[in-house]
């Protein structure tokens, strides 16, 4: 998998992992997740809890972290047929890191974050 970094915050603006979500267009749509967290509060409990077996599809990771949940050291992986084809690295709630095995998605993230730079 190929990946690029960009900031998390857009002047006041936060990028939120539902924003993220948002930018993988159809690449998003029949992925299951999984997601793991270092800080730990209910939220953070119920994703890992649904991220268990198979994970969640994407309209239910969407429902628990929008419109505008902020992690803290989180990664949220997607998988079709079992292999991880998008992870979603959220650091310190600073820096997004985003790999992915088709880099149309790349693409497509770098046209709504321009500063985003390869890893």
């Amino acid at each position: 998998m190929k990946g690029i970094t960009f900031q998390a915050w857009r002047g006041p603006h936060y990028v939120t992992l539902a924003e993220v979500l948002g930018r993988l267009g159809g690449s998003g749509h029949g992925l299951r997740w999984r997601v793991e967290c270092d800080e730990r509060w209910d939220l953070t409990a119920e994703l890992e809890r649904r991220s268990a077996g198979e994970g969640m599809d994407t309209p239910t990771l969407l429902a628990l972290v929008s419109p505008a949940v902020q992690l803290v050291d989180a990664e949220a992986t997607g998988f079709a047929g079992g292999e991880p084809v998008v992870v979603l690295t959220e650091f310190d709630s600073s820096l997004w890191e985003v790999r992915a095995a088709d880099e149309r998605v790349l693409a497509e993230l770098r046209q709504h974050y321009p500063d985003a730079v390869p890893l």
